[in-house]
């Protein structure tokens, strides 16, 4: 399946990845750089157990040349205790999807940092990695949710920003596929939702993307626990 956004609807080779460290991000930011953008990278430190995401997308922006600002928001930790079991370790972790999983307004809360982000260096467009597979549990990878948010940027700044999910509807196996074309470093990528030497292999994240690799029929160059 390909991306829903072409080079046609480029009008600025200047954009924002929100790049979290996990592989649909890298894909995002590796095929944003191969349309023509010129890639600025942001990722966020919000109080999330797994620290690693932020470290790793260092080292996935270093790898593909782009800048990368890591935003500390680390006192939304005080909203997501007792709340969601990504910042909090008294709440069970699970293998499967559970509500405790999500952090409620996420993408809504990096998407209007990064709208900041790119209208102080003239980016038009904001890219994100939500993808098909993701659309089902979380509200805030839904087209109408991105369609919505890159109005109220455009209202709130007065610019033609948009805000988008270029493989909105593509499930995550063959996101990967697209990645694997790409060149994208997956063996840098952190998906587990610890912080350990290795992912821990039976959080739903880990699950998730275990399958993932199977489905596409790609080496997984992932070390884990389990």
């Amino acid at each position: 399946m390909k991306p829903n956004v072409t080079v046609n609807d480029i009008q600025n080779k200047k954009c924002v990845v929100v790049l979290s460290g996990g592989p649909d991000s890298a894909v995002v930011a590796y095929w944003a750089k191969n349309q023509g953008y010129t890639v600025h990278c942001l990722s966020f430190k919000y109080g999330q157990i797994a620290e690693k995401e932020t470290r790793q997308a260092a080292l996935i922006a270093q790898k593909l040349g782009a800048p990368i600002k890591i935003i500390d928001v680390t006192s939304l930790k005080e909203i997501f205790l007792g709340v969601t079991s990504l910042c909090d370790r008294n709440i069970a972790l699970t293998s499967e999807f559970t509500q405790p999983i999500v952090v409620p307004f996420r993408n809504a809360i990096f998407l209007s940092i990064a709208v900041s982000y790119a209208a102080a260096i003239c980016a038009e467009t904001i890219f994100y990695g939500a993808h098909g597979s993701d659309a089902a549990n979380y509200p805030d990878c839904r087209e109408e949710f991105y369609k919505s948010m890159a109005q109220t940027a455009r209202l709130g700044t007065e610019t033609k920003l948009d805000i988008k999910a270029p493989f909105s509807g593509v499930p995550k196996s063959e996101l990967l596929k697209i990645g694997k074309d790409l060149g994208v470093p997956f063996e840098l990528t952190w998906s587990c939702y610890l912080d350990g030497e290795k992912h821990c292999g039976v959080c739903e994240s880990c699950v998730n993307r275990k399958a993932a690799f199977k489905q596409a029929g790609i080496v997984d160059p992932t070390k884990y626990d389990r």
